[in-house]
Protein backbone atom coordinates (compact mmCIF):
# COMPACT_ATOMS: atom_id res chain seq x y z
CA UNK A 1 0.00 0.00 0.00
CA UNK A 2 1.14 3.41 -1.12
CA UNK A 3 0.40 6.94 -0.21
CA UNK A 4 -0.26 8.51 -3.86
CA UNK A 5 -1.61 12.03 -2.43
CA UNK A 6 -1.18 14.20 0.81
CA UNK A 7 -2.93 17.45 1.16
CA UNK A 8 -1.77 19.83 4.13
CA UNK A 9 -3.98 22.45 5.73
CA UNK A 10 -2.24 24.75 7.97
CA UNK A 11 -3.95 25.48 11.15
CA UNK A 12 -3.66 29.75 12.03
CA UNK A 13 -1.94 30.42 15.31
CA UNK A 14 2.17 29.39 15.73
CA UNK A 15 2.04 28.94 19.72
CA UNK A 16 -0.64 25.96 19.65
CA UNK A 17 0.77 22.34 19.77
CA UNK A 18 -1.98 21.47 16.48
CA UNK A 19 -0.30 22.56 13.83
CA UNK A 20 -1.52 20.97 10.62
CA UNK A 21 -4.33 18.47 9.38
CA UNK A 22 -3.67 16.29 6.47
CA UNK A 23 -5.87 14.01 4.82
CA UNK A 24 -3.90 11.19 3.25
CA UNK A 25 -5.15 9.11 -0.14
CA UNK A 26 -3.59 5.96 -0.61
CA UNK A 27 -3.20 3.70 -3.55
CA UNK A 28 -5.97 6.16 -5.49
CA UNK A 29 -8.31 4.63 -3.68
CA UNK A 30 -8.94 5.35 -0.16
CA UNK A 31 -8.97 8.65 1.69
CA UNK A 32 -8.22 8.95 5.19
CA UNK A 33 -8.64 12.44 6.88
CA UNK A 34 -8.41 14.37 9.94
CA UNK A 35 -4.60 13.02 10.25
CA UNK A 36 -3.20 15.67 12.68
CA UNK A 37 0.34 17.28 12.89
CA UNK A 38 1.15 18.22 16.20
CA UNK A 39 3.88 19.71 18.28
CA UNK A 40 5.68 17.89 21.23
CA UNK A 41 8.54 17.74 23.50
CA UNK A 42 10.31 15.66 21.47
CA UNK A 43 9.17 17.72 18.03
CA UNK A 44 6.34 17.57 15.37
CA UNK A 45 4.72 13.90 15.19
CA UNK A 46 1.48 12.49 13.34
CA UNK A 47 -1.77 11.58 15.31
CA UNK A 48 -4.21 9.30 13.88
CA UNK A 49 -7.89 10.52 13.82
CA UNK A 50 -9.77 9.85 16.62
CA UNK A 51 -12.82 10.40 18.46
CA UNK A 52 -13.95 10.99 21.88
CA UNK A 53 -14.86 8.48 24.01
CA UNK A 54 -18.23 8.44 25.41
CA UNK A 55 -20.22 7.24 28.85
CA UNK A 56 -23.47 6.71 29.35
CA UNK A 57 -25.67 8.65 32.06
CA UNK A 58 -26.74 5.65 34.82
CA UNK A 59 -29.73 7.50 34.81
CA UNK A 60 -31.04 8.99 31.66
CA UNK A 61 -28.55 6.68 28.95
CA UNK A 62 -26.99 10.31 27.25
CA UNK A 63 -23.89 9.81 26.15
CA UNK A 64 -21.54 12.00 27.73
CA UNK A 65 -17.76 13.20 27.42
CA UNK A 66 -15.34 10.81 29.37
CA UNK A 67 -14.71 12.12 32.39
CA UNK A 68 -17.58 14.35 33.09
CA UNK A 69 -18.81 14.69 36.27
CA UNK A 70 -22.57 15.90 35.68
CA UNK A 71 -25.16 14.46 32.93
CA UNK A 72 -24.99 17.10 30.02
CA UNK A 73 -28.83 15.96 29.90
CA UNK A 74 -30.48 15.31 32.96
CA UNK A 75 -27.75 16.88 35.69
CA UNK A 76 -27.26 13.99 37.21
CA UNK A 77 -23.85 13.34 39.14
CA UNK A 78 -21.93 10.50 37.11
CA UNK A 79 -19.56 7.92 38.00
CA UNK A 80 -16.06 8.28 38.14
CA UNK A 81 -14.97 6.44 35.04
CA UNK A 82 -12.54 2.82 34.67
CA UNK A 83 -10.97 2.39 31.40
CA UNK A 84 -11.47 -1.07 30.60
CA UNK A 85 -8.52 -2.30 29.48
CA UNK A 86 -5.81 -4.78 30.61
CA UNK A 87 -3.32 -3.60 32.95
CA UNK A 88 0.53 -3.82 31.62
CA UNK A 89 3.31 -4.47 33.91
CA UNK A 90 5.31 -1.51 34.12
CA UNK A 91 2.85 1.37 33.84
CA UNK A 92 2.33 3.20 36.85
CA UNK A 93 -0.28 6.03 36.53
CA UNK A 94 -0.70 6.42 32.81
CA UNK A 95 -2.83 9.19 31.89
CA UNK A 96 -6.30 7.12 30.76
CA UNK A 97 -7.60 7.62 27.16
CA UNK A 98 -10.58 10.33 26.38
CA UNK A 99 -9.96 9.37 22.45
CA UNK A 100 -9.61 6.25 20.68
CA UNK A 101 -8.01 5.78 17.02
CA UNK A 102 -10.79 5.62 14.06
CA UNK A 103 -8.05 4.44 12.12
CA UNK A 104 -4.59 3.46 12.79
CA UNK A 105 -1.60 1.69 11.00
CA UNK A 106 -0.59 -1.79 12.31
CA UNK A 107 3.06 -1.92 12.22
CA UNK A 108 5.86 0.60 13.05
CA UNK A 109 7.26 0.52 10.19
CA UNK A 110 3.50 1.80 8.33
CA UNK A 111 3.71 4.16 10.64
CA UNK A 112 6.93 5.81 10.16
CA UNK A 113 5.86 5.78 6.61
CA UNK A 114 3.06 7.70 7.25
CA UNK A 115 4.83 9.65 9.98
CA UNK A 116 7.70 10.80 7.53
CA UNK A 117 5.84 11.26 4.30
CA UNK A 118 2.79 13.80 6.20
CA UNK A 119 5.97 15.67 7.81
CA UNK A 120 7.71 15.95 4.40
CA UNK A 121 4.32 17.60 3.08
CA UNK A 122 3.87 19.51 6.19
CA UNK A 123 7.39 21.02 5.62
CA UNK A 124 6.88 21.74 1.96
CA UNK A 125 3.32 23.67 2.89
CA UNK A 126 4.98 25.67 5.53
CA UNK A 127 7.55 26.72 2.90
CA UNK A 128 4.48 28.09 0.66
CA UNK A 129 2.79 30.14 3.63
CA UNK A 130 -0.47 29.95 4.65
CA UNK A 131 -1.91 32.33 1.98
CA UNK A 132 -0.44 30.60 -1.17
CA UNK A 133 -3.58 28.41 -3.04
CA UNK A 134 -2.76 24.64 -2.90
CA UNK A 135 -1.04 23.35 -6.47
CA UNK A 136 0.22 19.86 -7.02
CA UNK A 137 -0.44 17.51 -4.18
CA UNK A 138 2.46 16.28 -2.68
CA UNK A 139 2.59 12.39 -3.39
CA UNK A 140 5.10 10.06 -1.94
CA UNK A 141 5.91 7.97 -4.88
CA UNK A 142 4.82 9.40 -8.13
CA UNK A 143 2.50 12.57 -8.88
CA UNK A 144 -1.13 10.54 -9.25
CA UNK A 145 -2.35 11.01 -12.67
CA UNK A 146 -6.11 11.10 -11.54
CA UNK A 147 -6.72 13.66 -8.13
CA UNK A 148 -9.48 12.82 -6.34
CA UNK A 149 -11.79 15.73 -5.01
CA UNK A 150 -12.76 15.50 -1.18
CA UNK A 151 -16.37 16.22 -2.98
CA UNK A 152 -15.89 12.97 -5.00
CA UNK A 153 -15.93 10.48 -2.20
CA UNK A 154 -19.86 10.07 -0.32
CA UNK A 155 -19.75 8.45 3.14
Amino acid sequence: MEITEVRIFLKEGQDKKLKAYATLTFDKAFVVRNVKVIEGTKGLFVAMPSRRLKDPCPKCHFKNAVRSKYCNQCGASLPAHVEQRPAVPGEKGERQSEHRDIAHPITSDFREYIQKNVLVAYEEEKKRGPSAQPSVPHAASSPASTVYEDDDIEL
